[in-house]
């Protein structure tokens, strides 16, 4: 006895087409002309599907071939299978900037939407101006979103994702420090014992902010910590107005500066270097839509 699911029972699409062809011209001749095959073989396919239905399915009259109630009842069911395989088979749509009506989701950092985020809308809106934006936090359930397809791509650092995502380097980050042009002690330089003795801001926000934690612990500097920050939201304005020194990633750094008139400083530890890349799922890797928001980060942001 078959299963449901034993391929055996399943029609194959020429027992289909055929089935189609012989409701429509009610000749076996004809459609063998359409299917391009000898009468015996059409003959013998019609004998399979009788088979395999459990049914005359078609009765030689003086008018042709006549469909049986049970044909009658299988034709709309048929087509709309044969249709269905047609889509399957249909080669994947292309994905067309210009034209596209679509959101994407994309992971990221509160930084990254100070540094990455503003170059990348000015992009899209060049390229595909009715695609829409949501930038969405990377935290624990990143690669669920992503495996998921939530979220399209997420930019960043997301260490031990498992197998099944692709991940592009863009650019290598350090650390720099970030003060105020007015500070009364810190002018072109920080030194290792200024940096001990000045009160410090501290954000908490993404990966980055574990790295520097560990080589503080590691090289055993103390900060002496006046105010910590959820993001970097303020950041700027708080360093600008006060004698606070921020330990900031350089490309948000060297950001906020230059929008905030603060002063950018070699960081006097050693705190390592982290890779900015981006990560997809493996199921989204041949998507064409997926595939343009990527070339469009690479393009953007490799080499930073």
């Amino acid at each position: 006895m078959h299963s449901d699911h034993d391929p055996a029972q399943l029609l194959d699409p020429k027992l289909l087409t055929l089935f189609v062809l012989l409701y429509t011209t009610r000749s076996v001749t004809r459609a063998a002309e359409a299917l391009e095959q000898s009468q015996p073989t059409v003959s013998a396919w019609l004998a399979r599907l009788r088979e395999l239905l459990g049914d005359p399915l078609f009765v030689r009259t003086g008018a042709g071939m006549q469909p049986t109630p049970r044909a009658e009842a299988l034709v709309e069911p048929v087509r709309e299978a044969l249709q269905s395989l047609r889509r399957i088979s249909a080669p994947a749509r292309e994905f067309v900037p210009a034209q596209a009506q679509r959101g994407f989701r994309v992971c990221m950092t509160d930084a990254s939407h100070i540094t990455l985020l503003p170059r990348l809308l000015r992009r899209v809106r060049a390229q595909a101006p009715r695609v829409r934006l949501e930038a969405i936090p990377i935290d624990d359930g990143t690669p669920r979103e992503l495996e998921t397809g939530h979220a399209d791509l997420a930019l960043g650092i997301i260490p031990g994702l498992e197998s099944g995502f692709y991940q592009q380097v863009f650019y290598e980050q350090d650390f720099v420090c970030l003060v105020s042009p007015q500070h009364p002690l810190i002018h072109d330089t920080l030194t290792l014992e200024q940096y001990q003795a000045a009160a410090h801001v501290q954000v908490l926000s993404g990966k980055s902010h574990a790295l520097l934690e560990e080589a503080l612990k590691a090289q055993r500097v103390q900060r002496d910590v006046l105010l910590r920050l959820p993001g970097f939201l303020g950041l700027a304005t708080v360093v600008a107005d006060t004698d606070l020194v921020a330990t900031v990633p350089r490309q948000i750094g060297e950001t906020l500066a230059r929008n905030g008139g603060l002063k950018v400083l070699a960081c006097p530890i050693a705190v390592p270097r982290y890779t900015v890349k981006q990560y997809w799922h493996a199921r989204m890797h041949h998507d064409p839509a997926n595939r343009w928001l990527r070339n469009l980060c690479a393009s953007l942001y490799m080499n930073g």
